[in-house]
């Protein structure tokens, strides 16, 4: 279930996820906590009533695709429009569901489809999106780049998404070269940030990690071939690692919900392996981490805790797996002052559950153990 803030809300005695021992009153006036205050002793009855409740703030994916309906998009062009709405509609609406209130969309949707799937299909997801990448086929110098740049910026949109390297369509020993020269690159990321606009780079690895530690981007995705020399200049930097570690597992199995060709599924498991390192390094050298999925068809929306396994059996604790998709995840948004904590003034994103969500083996059983997911939105702010 997913409520909409009334004017005003309270509850009484809920646990606050990841704080042990105690109970909180909470209280919400229109779509922000106004009272969170620690809960005198409980009555008996009610100790043993068994109606314990725990929130926590509204998750974060930083990193998935909305408006993608199909893994290869041809299949997606072969659809009927209305269609399509349909079920971008629906991801919108499974994503809350499974209790991400807010979501970066790393190309794909742009800001007016977001407008209109808030509208029309009272579907509160707060979204903050790059509209369109920049990929090898932007690769034709500063003046063609000038005016791509000018033209995502019409859309309204806040990201700049730079495809620096490959993925899984690039052959394996040519995934870490670079789409860009050194050149068009910096200047990308210089033109975005004296518009105002924020930079998120997918890369795989090599030297286009280098490029977004000196260019200062926020973020970089996926990033499963980096150096651990590299992991301690990205902290020093303070340029976010969003890995999103999942997909790649997801992908290497060749009867997985993807079912992809054999070539995709061995250099999707190469990835899944090396990912687990690249982690081990960021989470050493204190690089921030930023929670994200790459999800993107019906198949996978809704299911953006699957996120959380694979980070826990990479060697993140819960505490740090938790951080990385609500706290840390605002501040890379620029939005740590009003999103992912469960605080006095801010936005008033969260899940309601009916067990406590930092003693949940795995994400099946992390989401069935939603009974409420609740966001402050105000239908003019997601417009």
């Amino acid at each position: 279930m997913i409520l909409k803030q009334p004017q005003f809300q309270a509850y009484t005695g809920i646990h606050i996820a990841g704080i042990q021992g105690k109970r909180f009153d909470i209280e919400i006036t229109n779509g922000r906590f106004t009272a969170v205050a620690e809960a005198g002793p409980q009555p008996e009855q009610a100790q043993g009533s068994g109606q314990q409740l725990w929130i926590s703030p509204g998750i974060l994916d930083l990193h998935t695709h909305l408006a993608w309906t199909d893994f290869d998009h041809d299949d997606q062009l072969r659809r009927d429009p209305r269609e399509i709405e349909v079920m971008q509609a629906e991801a919108f609406a499974a994503t809350l569901r499974t209790g991400v209130t807010t979501a970066r969309d790393a190309g794909g949707i742009l800001p007016a489809t977001i407008r209109h799937l808030v509208k029309y299909y009272q579907q509160p997801l707060r979204v903050e999106t790059s509209s369109e990448m920049l990929g090898a086929a932007d690769a034709k110098g500063i003046k063609h780049l000038e005016n791509r740049l000018t033209e995502i910026y019409a859309t309204g949109a806040g990201w700049v998404k730079i495809m620096a390297t490959g993925g899984l369509g690039a052959e394996t020993e040519k995934v870490t070269e670079p789409n860009f020269s050194g050149e068009e690159f910096a200047f990308i990321v210089r033109h975005a940030h004296a518009s105002g606009k924020k930079v998120l780079v997918h890369t795989w690895g090599g030297v286009t990690i280098d490029w977004s530690i000196q260019a200062g981007v926020e973020s970089i995705e996926h990033g499963m071939f980096m150096t651990w020399d590299q992991a301690g200049r990205l902290a020093e930097s303070g340029v976010a690692y969003v890995p999103t570690t999942s997909i790649y597992r997801i992908a290497a199995d060749p009867k997985g919900v993807l079912a992809l060709s054999p070539l995709i599924c061995e250099r999707a498991a190469r990835a899944a392996d090396a990912h687990a390192i690249a982690l081990g390094y960021a989470r050493e050298a204190g690089v921030r981490l930023g929670f994200g999925t790459d999800y993107a068809t019906p198949a996978l929306h809704g299911y953006n805790l699957q996120e959380f396994d694979t980070l826990l059996d990479y060697g993140l604790s819960r505490a740090e797996v938790w951080r990385s998709a609500t706290e840390d995840a605002a501040a890379i948004l620029g939005k740590g002052h009003e999103l992912g904590r469960i605080a006095e003034g801010y936005i008033a994103d969260a899940v309601i559950y009916a067990a406590d969500p930092y003693q949940a083996k795995n994400a099946d059983q992390l989401r069935t153990s939603i009974v409420t997911v609740i966001t402050g939105a105000q239908e003019e702010d997601l417009l």
